[in-house]
């Protein structure tokens, strides 16, 4: 008995030794954490997210809070910062609204730099601001607002209003950028922008960029999420209407494939993945055949690209509402 009591005595002993040491490499790595709830568009939530989540304070100190000087301070702090960034945000809306000549108010410089940090770059300091809403900060609407807010409060005017009821023209371009780059996953529309032009402009056309070989998307953006990401990686699966894709195999057994852009009683005109336009004559044609299973828009697209190249792409894509040429 007294063996036993002794056994039961020596594992309590090591299970409460466990408990300790975890506790205590719990406390070390920062605490316990909890799941993050809803940030409020207020000062007080974008502090959270300040000094949290979007890990501003790696390159920012708000006057004597914080000895981050990779970026500018957002208080008070010396003879370089003489007003806080609300105070200064108005200063620099001129400044913004001289250069571009669009009416810039205070929230929209603060707005635009967390949404656009390289359309003004402090003086002294590099254009490498991450983009907040992107992997891996991937901040959503509500917690960059609230951090506008924080930054109003440092010595300027809290406007929530203006942000959550009523955006200008430039924060709510702004706004809607965020909102589609959470949509897919966290992307970024400017990197996305690029994306597309080096891989999908040879055949579409947005706005009055690119060639017509391929449907217009300057109106993709109003399809389903799901629906635009199996046009890019599925292309076959749902082709637009009158795109179908043709093959023509003439008599001395060559073959053409293609989307049938041309035809009459005497030619049919194929336009290929690549642009080029070939025109045969009908006599010289054994076969011409549709086929239903295939796009001449290529299938491998996601090989090309890298999983954020992916993200960026259906980011600039989802912002594409615009109208046809």
């Amino acid at each position: 008995m007294k063996v036993g009591l002794k056994a039961l005595g020596f594992l309590i002993l090591v299970l409460a030794v466990f408990q300790w040491i975890g506790w205590s490499i719990t406390e070390m790595t920062g605490g316990e954490k909890k799941a993050a709830a809803a940030v409020e568009v207020t000062p007080e939530g974008g502090e959270t997210i300040y000094w949290g989540k979007g890990r501003c304070f790696t390159c920012h100190s708000v006057g004597g809070q914080g000895s981050a000087v990779r970026g500018p301070n957002h208080g008070q702090f010396g003879e370089k910062f003489p007003l806080p960034m609300g105070s200064r945000a108005e200063e620099r809306a001129k400044e913004r609204a001289e250069k571009t000549g669009q009416p810039f108010t205070a929230t929209d410089y603060l707005v635009e730099s967390l949404a656009d940090p390289g359309a003004y770059v402090v003086n002294g300091y590099k254009n490498e601001m991450a983009v907040v809403f992107a992997p891996p900060i991937s901040l959503n609407l509500d917690e960059i607002m609230a951090v506008v807010a924080y930054l109003q409060a440092q010595g300027g005017d809290v406007d929530i209003e203006a942000m959550t009821k009523t955006p200008t023209e430039i924060s709510a371009k702004f706004f809607n950028k965020i909102k589609a780059a959470s949509a897919a996953g966290g992307g970024d529309p400017g990197a996305g922008a690029v994306v597309f032009d080096d891989n999908c402009t040879e055949c579409h056309m947005i706005g009055d960029e690119g060639e017509e070989i391929g449907p217009d998307l300057s109106k993709i953006g109003l399809k389903k999420l799901n629906i635009l990401s199996d046009d890019i990686l599925m292309p076959a699966k749902s082709i637009t209407k009158g795109y179908d894709t043709y093959l023509v195999e003439e008599k001395d057994g060559r073959k053409t494939i293609g989307i049938k852009t041309a035809e009459d009683g005497s030619m049919v005109e194929i336009t290929k993945a690549t642009g080029d336009v070939a025109t045969i004559e009908k006599s010289n044609v054994k076969a011409i055949t549709k086929d239903e299973n295939a796009s001449i828009m290529p299938d491998d697209l996601s090989e090309a690209m890298t999983v954020k190249d992916f993200q960026d792409l259906l980011s600039f894509l989802v912002m594409q509402k615009g109208e046809e040429k």
